[in-house]
């Protein structure tokens, strides 16, 4: 008993910058499921606020109590699986307190509004959101989180059945926000949605995306006034001619280019010899979310 109580009463007494320090190496799931639960001392250097300002979900961590999904998990939905997540949310909140400023959903989670809206009431100062591929958020959960989210200023963000809600919920709350990045195809109806609610954005990536239509470009290169950078980099274009026949291509029309030509930054690769065009059917969705030319966009 007393080398126990000894023992204890050691990791009770290390410096407490010197531990945050040593959980500044550690991942998220570390933190919530076994370094948090060691001593009263190790809980308090846990919630310090340098530990908290990017939280990122998607560890991956298997035979634990509390996890983030594998790939082979993949838009899985079980209750085990939902209260888990609603778990980890629970413990970073509880160790995070408020301090959160990038949330980095899993990109396989199954996400619902119940997760959004916890996780919006708990992380009111966050700036940065990455959500995942969904199907069961709704535009109601969507409403309800953004409404706590005033200063966000950037969203990672797939495919969502009703886009025009999606900006409209983002225009009407986030007055801060400059920052969009998209991993789902967008048509003229997405690219008017954009303009039309979120008018002041600053930075648009559609890296590795389906762009339908000329005139898709045309509606966001003229729209957003304040447009600073557009990553279009191994975008597939598919565009219609007057005779309503279909293209695929990956080379840009000269009208593209030259309006793009007059923003600080417009990203586009050389189609020939990218090498991730050239394999993109192979690319890891994850990748595509996760790596981006815009600095400030990459995960």
């Amino acid at each position: 008993m007393r080398n126990k109580s000894s023992s204890v009463h050691r990791w009770n007494n290390m410096d407490y910058d010197i531990l945050v320090k040593i959980f500044m190496s550690l991942n998220v799931m570390d933190l919530i499921s076994v370094v948090s639960q060691v001593c009263s001392s190790w809980r308090s250097a846990c919630c310090d606020p340098i530990l908290w300002k990017k939280l990122d979900l998607c560890i991956q961590i298997s035979d634990s109590c509390i996890y983030a999904p594998l790939q082979s998990d993949a838009w899985s939905y079980s209750v085990s699986n939902n209260n888990r997540l609603m778990n980890i949310l629970k413990t970073t909140s509880n160790l995070s307190q408020g301090n959160v400023t990038c949330l980095i959903f899993n990109f396989f989670e199954y996400v619902e509004d119940e997760h959004l809206v916890y996780a919006a009431k708990r992380n009111r100062n966050l700036k940065r959101l990455a959500l995942p591929i969904w199907s069961r958020l709704t535009v109601s959960g969507m409403r309800k989180a953004f409404k706590y989210w005033k200063g966000l200023e950037s969203l990672t963000v797939p495919d969502f059945k009703s886009p025009m809600k999606l900006m409209k919920a983002i225009g009407t709350n986030c007055k801060n926000f400059s920052e969009l990045k998209l991993t789902c195809n967008l048509n003229l109806d997405y690219a008017n949605a954009i303009v039309k609610y979120v008018p002041k954005l600053k930075v648009l990536s559609l890296r590795a995306t389906i762009v339908f239509n000329k005139e898709t470009l045309i509606c966001i290169l003229d729209g957003l006034k304040h447009l600073e950078v557009l990553n279009i980099c191994h975008c597939e274009f598919v565009f219609r001619d007057t005779t309503f026949s279909t293209t695929l291509c990956q080379e840009l029309d000269k009208t593209i280019i030259e309006k793009g030509s007059r923003l600080r930054e417009f990203l586009a690769c050389q189609t020939n010899s990218c090498s991730i065009c050239q394999s993109l059917k192979h690319y890891e969705f994850e990748k595509v979310r996760r790596e981006d030319e815009v600095i400030s966009l990459a995960l």
